[in-house]
């Protein structure tokens, strides 16, 4: 009995009363209870009650600091984050709960009902409910306020190619979203044949006009029309307009050169295909696999058109292959693709195959990964209607009634494990269309041509491993190493 009489004056002992109300508590150094420290202590005393957010009513984005306008719905977790950044002495405290409080949805105020921990004197933890009110500040964001303003630009780039397809535009926009060449522009708009680019200063569109040199073969002629005079301090205000002329070519065309280009690239012939273009137009040699590279300043020159376009290839079935021996068969001078390999091809229209029996004979480069049995495109020169001068002064007997450019790979993968990036366009009618498939199996085949594009990483599609996937397990594919992650 002695033992517990003990015990229970040492708990005694180990209890005070609070200097306030007079509660019995534990010592602690503040010797006061918690619902006193509550009312002596305010844990968001550094956290302001109220805060204003900025809303462009045309776009309906928010604000975000120091430069970013996003688009959030009322009540939903973006704009939640949105309105706690805005709170500057919260990280002082644990936040443990936050949630919105329901106003009109027309009275500009949206309310945060947030739950805050702190530790205050002793050690106590304290938990604490409060109401932040938001007002909705109208401000007109920059990309609406370019729109809206007149003569907001004071240079356009408008660039443009005479081409039917526009796979050199679909290859122009991933260099320039490699390069970030276009960081300094207003805007970009599509219209029928191409792409403006508006700046807001002379400077940045010769940069981008620069640039535009360096990618691709071009010419460009610029004009400037006088929007305003100052005669007291002799300030001319100049509105300046360059048009940039892509060469009307791409690859996969057929095209028909005269004989003097002809002959200054060392003699190679006149009917050639064009391997891809770049900061060079590549040719080569379907019949001699001669090849070349014709500069922008030749090519403005003595220029040249497509005379067969990709929409226009047809579809061959191999009947028989016989390779050619020997390094060089043809007078040329010129370079030879260690590449290709010659070969006589005997071909079958695949709309007529079991139909009749018209074998066609032709001599092509692509004697290195055909085989008889494969699907080839090619161009019918003997079924076409040519209206070109270089093509009308040719020897109707030297040319061959079918030109192959390509293999076909019918059982091309349709989910690709890979993306590309684009620009943002006003205007824009999309990638989905023949052109951009097109663009994109072009990119599969050559790995020179994809060496200036960003390829990237698709996390929604899986990565087809086996062979069987495909019809043809030599098909050209895109590997892991050369593909970058999506950050």
């Amino acid at each position: 009995m002695e033992y517990i009489h003990d015990q229970h004056l040492t708990e005694v002992k180990r209890k005070i009363l609070c200097c306030h109300c007079g509660v019995s508590i534990e010592p602690n150094p503040a010797n006061m209870c918690v619902g006193c420290i509550r009312t002596e202590v305010d844990i968001t005393e550094g956290i302001p009650k109220q805060a204003t957010i900025h809303f462009c009513r045309a776009c309906e984005r928010y604000f975000q600091p120091p430069s970013e306008w996003i688009h959030c719905s009322l009540e939903s977790r973006e704009l939640l984050a949105l309105c706690l950044r805005k709170l500057k002495g919260l990280n002082r405290v644990k936040l443990t709960d936050a949630g919105f409080v329901w106003t009109e949805p027309h009275s500009k105020r949206i309310k945060v009902k947030l739950t805050v921990q702190g530790e205050v004197i002793g050690g106590a933890v304290l938990q604490q409910v409060f109401i932040v009110e938001y007002v909705i500040a109208n401000q007109m964001c920059d990309d609406c306020h370019r729109t809206e303003a007149q003569n907001f630009w004071r240079a356009v780039v408008q660039v443009r190619q005479k081409a039917q397809n526009k796979k050199t535009f679909y290859y122009l926009e991933q260099l320039i979203l490699k390069h970030k060449a276009h960081e300094n522009t207003l805007g970009i708009k599509q219209i029928h044949e191409g792409l403006d680019f508006f700046y807001s200063t002379e400077a940045h569109a010769r940069r981008m006009l620069d640039f535009l040199n360096s990618a691709l073969p071009i010419r460009y002629q610029q004009s400037k029309k006088l929007l305003s005079h100052d005669i007291h301090s002799n300030v001319y205000n100049y509105k300046f307009t360059f048009s940039v002329e892509i060469v009307p070519v791409s690859k996969d065309s057929m095209v028909c050169l005269s004989k003097k280009t002809s002959n200054q690239l060392g003699g190679i012939s006149s009917l050639c295909l064009v391997q891809r273009v770049t900061n060079a137009i590549h040719l080569i040699d379907p019949s001699t696999a001669q090849i070349a590279e014709v500069s922008g300043s030749n090519y403005w020159r003595d220029p040249f058109n497509s005379v067969f376009d990709p929409k226009q290839l047809t579809e061959f079935t191999v009947m028989d292959v016989e390779p050619i021996i020997g390094k060089k068969n043809f007078p040329g001078q010129g370079q030879i693709s260690s590449k290709h390999i010659l070969a006589d091809i005997w071909v079958v229209k695949t709309s007529e195959l079991g139909i009749c029996d018209n074998t066609i004979h032709t001599r092509s480069h692509l004697g290195h990964i055909v085989k008889p049995g494969d699907s080839v495109l090619g161009y019918t020169l003997n079924e076409s209607n040519i209206n070109d001068d270089n093509f009308e002064a040719l020897n109707k007997d030297n040319v061959p009634d079918v030109i192959l450019v390509k293999k076909y790979y019918g059982g091309r993968i349709k989910k690709r494990a890979w993306k590309l990036k684009h620009l943002k366009v006003d205007g824009s009618v999309g990638s989905s269309n023949m052109d951009y498939t097109s663009f994109l199996e072009d990119l599969e085949e050559d790995p020179v041509y994809r060496q200036n594009v960003n390829i990237y990483k698709d996390p929604r599609q899986q990565v087809a491993v086996d062979a069987d996937d495909v019809d043809d397990p030599d098909q050209h594919r895109i590997t892991l190493e050369e593909m970058l992650d999506d950050l």
